[in-house]
């Protein structure tokens, strides 16, 4: 797939606002500094597309992007950001949790993990819920280029065995870097298949 056009399209605080269409969505949602919106400007090959930030939870709002001019990519703010209320942060999950459980033009949830870090109690508990709202998931695992191979391989595997605990089927998982550009045509390529195939 190419990307042939990358438009912000708008910004809303919660579901009942969001827009009215029939476009398929794929959300990015991931905990705070996971390089969430670098990989979204990855993928749109736009720099500045999405606002890249070192300050966590700079994403508060559920922010559309029409690609291509068919579909939507969605970013969503991250979970168990700081620097927030704890009401304040109540409020964003909940309008998240409403997103990613009633959105029926959502077609995959891509879940950002952070390739250096041992599996985080935060990422395992949102993927079990996930698992609940039916909607596919994708794990991308992020920054594997501030470390070797050898030692994301390891990292991911020993995440994905802890997903096994509980599900009998692990999500797909693709390994990403913003720097080098690995995964992103996986990741367009796993957009494609659900356009394909659901429409």
């Amino acid at each position: 797939m190419k990307i042939k056009s990358a438009v912000f399209e708008v910004s809303k605080p919660d579901l009942k606002s969001c827009p009215n269409w029939n476009r398929p969505e794929f959300a990015f949602i991931g905990r705070s500094n996971v390089g969430k919106s670098s990989l979204i400007n990855l993928l749109a090959e736009k720099r500045e597309l999405a606002m890249v930030s070192d300050t966590p939870g700079k994403t508060k709002l559920i922010n559309f992007f029409i690609m291509n001019g068919s579909w939507c990519l969605v970013d969503l703010p991250g979970y168990g950001y700081a620097n927030v209320s704890k009401q304040a942060r109540f409020g964003f999950n909940e309008a998240v949790a409403d997103y990613l459980e009633q959105r029926e033009n959502l077609r995959c949830v891509f879940v950002l993990i952070d390739s250096r870090l041992p599996p985080q109690e935060i990422d395992v508990e949102f993927l079990r819920w996930l698992g609940s709202c039916r909607t596919p998931c994708t794990l991308v695992f992020t920054k594997a280029d501030k470390q070797s191979a050898t030692q994301t391989a390891a990292n991911v595997k020993v995440f994905m065995a802890k997903l096994t605990a509980w599900r009998e089927e692990p999500p797909p998982f693709i390994v990403s870097s913003s720097k080098t550009k690995s995964g992103r045509m996986e990741i367009l390529k796993a957009i494609e298949t659900f356009l394909k195939t659901q429409g």
